[in-house]
């Protein structure tokens, strides 16, 4: 990989498009994670790419790609999530274009069951998740859901790897208590 990323930072075209199509469904996935909009998960992921690629010159430490790449991918959701709740202090919720009712398909009954038990099983992990801080709940997320390690999260969050551990170990021990989570999942696993 950091062949390719030196050779898109000498602006090799082709190299770039190479790394977007390593990273670019791990990305989209963190972003889909955290905003919960196919379309919007979409173009910030575009953005993300597009950013990177007018920046990838600059980049010192090529082997680092992934986690720099994470980096701009988490400022990005930050940025809009921002932007959003700035938006939704103007409006009502009755008024919230964004807000979409959830529908399912009962023409394909199996795929309509498995999207509720999707939408219940995120709805169980929102609610906990709103238990966490910030920064416990960013660990989290990039540790279990988007699979990096304590040393690329340290990079992308710019904190200590035992600063890192620690949020991540407060994180999991408030999940551990939630008897919710538990009981879903016992009950899933049935």
């Amino acid at each position: 990989m950091t062949d390719l990323v030196i050779k898109a930072g000498d602006g090799n075209r082709i190299a770039f498009e190479q790394l977007i199509d390593c990273y670019q469904g791990d990305i989209h996935r963190m972003i889909y994670y955290r905003v919960r909009d196919r379309m919007d998960a979409e173009d910030l992921t575009q953005d993300v790419f597009v950013r990177a690629y007018r920046n990838i010159a600059r980049i010192r430490e090529p082997h680092k790609f992934r986690s720099w790449l994470f980096t701009i991918a988490v400022n990005r959701v930050n940025d809009y999530l921002r932007k959003k709740r700035v938006r939704s202090i103007f409006k009502s919720s009755d008024e919230d274009p964004d807000v979409q009712p959830v529908t399912t398909d009962l023409q394909d009954p199996p795929e309509a069951l498995e999207q509720v038990l999707k939408e219940d099983f995120w709805r169980h992990i929102g609610r906990i998740a709103t238990k966490l801080s910030k920064m416990e709940r960013e660990v989290f997320m990039l540790r279990f859901l988007d699979n990096l390690n304590i040393d690329e999260i340290a990079q992308i969050l710019k904190k200590s790897e035992s600063t890192v551990k620690t949020h991540l170990y407060r994180a999991l021990a408030k999940f551990k208590k939630e008897k919710g989570l538990r009981q879903f999942l016992q009950e899933d696993l049935t």
